[in-house]
């Protein structure tokens, strides 16, 4: 209950005189399922305002700078239960392995100047608060069109959630090797299981950098959308209720009817036929721009050709991208295809 009428429980707390702290107290003595449910509520708030980084101890005192006194110990068991654990990177290990399954990989989204469509997939999950429980739902766009190609909505953020909605989009979209399928760092989507689902069909994964939610920017303004325009405005009895609705939203309204202003205020399918209709070889592969350490490469120049010869420039292997890199000035913008698909 954070809104009642047009009124925040801040303002209502601020015009009655009461502090907050005491109101919920108050509302945890006589509606224990309501206080409980409005702090699951807050708790997913904060949650998705700090990208998962939050642990149990800071999203306590975060509570209690917003006058909710909740013992770290509830706020843990709280989050336990719904999956919002702060995910604890590990140290990387440098290893001529082959095998060895890559937590991070390089962010490629930000380095690529789009074409056309299945180049680039953005994926993203967000929270839905029922009545008496909250259910997640992942999404995958397609970067150029903003098309929604895969969803999937669940009670949990297992890894069936996302697996879900990749296999929908693959299945629907049936993309040629090359594309590029970029996320958040989350577990969800860093796991071996789901990277085990692009490698199978030739899909790069990418990841943004830390405090770097742009690249994601397309995903996250869907579902503002979704929740401004779908959600917000109705209520929904239980999941399967809630699934119907989400349906017809994405696949009757959103692709196909919905006018966007950076599509040129056409709907994602309407452009897209329009795109297909003029496609060419050009417009089916994305150019990309790299960087390397300028001192590095000197350095690296010199001791293994000789001083005053050429380096060649190695062909990048996108499928072992990871974190292992240097970032330094901008030596060169090299354009190769990410997808070779003949006209």
């Amino acid at each position: 209950m954070p809104m009642q009428g047009s009124l925040s429980i801040e303002q209502m707390c601020r015009l009655s005189g009461v502090s907050r702290a005491g109101f919920y107290r108050s509302l945890q003595e006589q509606m224990p399922m309501e206080e409980d449910m409005e702090v699951r509520s807050v708790i997913q708030q904060i949650a998705v305002e700090h990208r998962r980084r939050y642990g149990y101890r800071r999203i306590a005192a975060e509570l209690r700078r917003r006058g909710m006194l909740v013992n770290h110990k509830r706020v843990a068991r709280i989050m336990r239960e719904d999956n919002l654990l702060a995910v604890q990177p590990r140290a990387f290990v440098v290893t001529t392995n082959s095998q060895h399954k890559l937590e991070v990989y390089l962010n490629l989204a930000s380095r690529m100047k789009l074409t056309g469509i299945n180049q680039l997939w953005v994926a993203d999950i967000t929270y839905i608060r029922l009545k008496a429980e909250f259910v997640y739902l992942a999404v995958i766009l397609d970067g150029f069109s903003r098309k929604v190609v895969g969803w999937a909505l669940d009670r949990t953020l297992a890894i069936r959630l996302t697996i879900g909605a990749l296999q929908q989009a693959i299945e629907s979209r049936q993309p040629d090797p090359g594309l590029v399928h970029h996320s958040d760092r989350g577990l969800q989507y860093a796991s071996e299981e789901y990277i085990k689902v692009l490698e199978n069909n030739r899909v790069i994964p990418s990841m943004s950098r830390p405090a770097n939610p742009y690249d994601n920017a397309s995903c996250e303004s869907f579902m503002k959308t979704l929740k401004r325009e779908e959600i917000y405005a109705n209520k929904y009895d239980d999941l399967e209720n809630l699934r119907a609705n989400i349906e017809e939203f994405i696949e009757q309204y959103y692709n196909r009817l919905r006018l966007h202003s950076a599509l040129g205020y056409r709907s994602p399918e309407e452009f897209e036929q329009q795109i297909e209709a003029s496609a060419s070889a050009e417009s089916r592969s994305a150019t990309m721009v790299f960087f390397e350490n300028k001192e590095n490469s000197r350095k690296i120049s010199k001791g293994l050709l000789g001083k005053g010869t050429q380096m060649p420039s190695p062909s990048p292997d996108p499928f072992s991208c990871h974190e292992n890199y240097s970032e330094g000035s901008l030596i060169e913008r090299a354009e190769f295809m990410l997808l070779s698909v003949p006209a």
